[in-house]
């Protein structure tokens, strides 16, 4: 009998795998796939073509989880981009960012917004220092019953809510700010110049199927700004080999500790035996009985099919069902035959804005429409797309002299509006995002030598991300914090004794963290402690 079995061997579901065994627990981790990894892996799209599939730039994993699982030690190496953003415009004119650089390239369309950039940074850097206090802490929780539940929650409470004193009626003005309004009504008070609008705006649209005037998607920004790379704070990199390097290395990591990691095993069932989880049984029929279930899915994948649904409360299955999942993405991978040659910014040998994210979408005003769209007839009529080269920075991926693109790509409806289903248009929207991108490098759509596919039905069909979320659940203030997945449910615990979540439907979120599973793997250790 196993201490431990994790249902999907996702970034997440490894971490809390090597935590636990590192403390000396029994683990099996259970993967559906053919490979571990979850939506972090890395895979041959085309032949000699090499890409991250799925999940595909790095800056949120956490450095404390990057020490205690010695990952540097298991092969993983990770570069910065060598200039964070790049936004082409139709008129011919472009914004770079970068370190030293984006105050200058902001003054070519504003003085005033180039003026006010340093202010802007400082003030978002002080909300995300805020958050990475959070990121690797158990969130006060909702609690029921005796009132002495309560205390340890009450603690919580008050250490944060002594944080928030310390940092100043202003500050917390601003926080209050960035965790309620819009993106777009918070960059407007900042800035009057649509280009730097649009390149920060980008991040509080990313896998958030919203317009970015909708309330709570500043917050959404934020999420995007506490990660770092190589200690440096707020920058977005690259992982050599793709971000398979990155679930690989904690993969082996684990296994160093005594993980058993069994691939292609896809679990059909949690058991429920005297309202306590005892196991789980697999689709091959195999029964695996453990003392602790710990599930890395999606928590509506997880409560609505592999449960009796007779084993949860009605109050726990209706807020369940409530819970949001869709996030309007749309993945491709391109093989590339050279670099794309933009109007704004001419040349196929390889510079510095071949290296960054490059964001397709020249206003705050175009995604808001482009959300509209989506909403209305299914896709964008005119998408926004970030795209990323990721053989600039790592030529382990494509043949020399040739490349590979990663091309993340919103809005779509997880769900189209006329009831079709994905896969009778996904070729046709594939071909208007390669188009998109043509209109700014005239030169991309020749250059296309095969590439992969990934609507929302089929990053829910390959990775179990239902409705496409890459988040695993919205990240609003319905759900997030103490509210995540549900309230009475932000420890990892659910319902049923025995059965914990450690995905990204947990506190912190959403984003190659590995925060859920090492938060996830602190309680279910206290679990165990208490029961000895």
């Amino acid at each position: 009998m196993h201490d431990v079995a994790i249902i999907g061997g996702g970034h997440n579901g490894l971490v809390c795998a090597a935590y636990l065994a590192g403390a000396g627990l029994k683990v099996v981790v259970l993967e559906r796939r053919h490979v571990a990894g979850g939506a972090a892996v890395t895979e041959e799209f085309h032949p000699g073509f090499r890409n991250s599939v799925a999940a595909y730039t790095v800056s949120l994993l956490n450095p404390k989880i990057i020490r205690d699982l010695d990952l540097a030690a298991h092969g993983l190496r990770i570069v910065e981009r060598k200039l964070s953003n790049f936004l082409p415009l139709e008129d011919g004119r472009y914004l770079k960012v970068g370190a030293g650089r984006t105050r200058g390239e902001i003054a070519k369309f504003s003085e005033k917004d180039a003026n006010r950039f340093e202010a802007y940074e400082t003030e978002l850097s002080i909300g995300a220092d805020f958050l990475r206090q959070t990121i690797l802490e158990c969130p006060p929780n909702v609690t029921e019953g005796h009132p002495l539940a309560a205390l340890p929650e009450l603690v919580k409470s008050g250490k944060l809510g002594w944080r928030l004193s310390k940092l100043g009626l202003e500050t917390q003005r601003q926080l209050l700010a960035l965790f309620t309004q819009s993106a777009g009504d918070y960059l407007d008070h900042w800035f009057e110049s649509a280009p730097i609008k649009a390149v920060l705006g980008f991040d509080g649209i990313v896998g958030n199927y919203a317009s970015p005037y909708t309330p709570g998607s500043a917050y959404v920004l934020l999420h995007h700004c506490f990660g770092e790379i190589n200690g440096r704070k707020g920058l977005w990199g690259h992982a050599i080999g793709g971000m398979g390097a990155i679930t690989q290395a904690m993969a082996k990591a684990a296994m160093a500790r005594g993980v058993d990691i069994r691939l292609s095993t896809p679990v059909k069932e949690v058991i429920v035996e005297k309202t306590r989880a005892t196991g789980v049984v697999t689709e091959a029929g195999e029964r695996i009985d453990a003392r602790a279930i710990v599930s890395n899915l999606n928590p509506k994948l997880l409560y609505q099919h592999l449960i009796d649904q007779a084993a949860l409360p009605w109050s726990f299955r209706k807020a369940i069902a409530a819970y949001r999942c869709g996030s309007g993405t749309f993945r491709m991978n391109v093989a590339l035959s050279e670099l794309p040659d933009f109007t704004a910014l001419p040349g196929r040998d390889q510079a510095e804005h071949h290296s960054a994210g490059i964001i397709i979408a020249p206003s705050l005003h175009y995604m808001e429409q482009a959300y509209f769209d989506a909403r209305t007839h299914g896709w964008s009529k005119r998408p926004i797309i970030e795209m990323v080269i990721s053989s600039t920075l790592d030529d382990t991926l494509a043949p020399k002299s040739q490349h590979v693109a990663s091309l993340f790509c919103q809005h779509v409806a997880p769900s189209l509006p006329d009831g079709s289903s994905w896969d009778a248009h996904r070729e046709e929207v594939a071909d208007l995002m390669i188009a998109t991108v043509d209109a700014y490098a005239p030169n991309f759509k020749r250059s296309v030598l095969g590439q992969q596919i990934m609507s929302p039905l089929d990053l829910e069909r390959t990775f179990g991300l239902t409705g496409g979320d890459i988040f695993h659940g919205a990240l609003d203030l319905g759900q997030m914090f103490s509210a995540r997945p549900l309230l009475g449910h932000a420890d990892y615990r659910g319902p049923i004794p025995g059965l914990y979540m450690c995905g990204s439907g947990t506190h912190p979120g959403g984003g190659v963290t590995g925060a859920p599973g090492h938060n996830a793997a602190r309680e279910i250790l206290r679990d165990f402690r208490r029961r000895r």
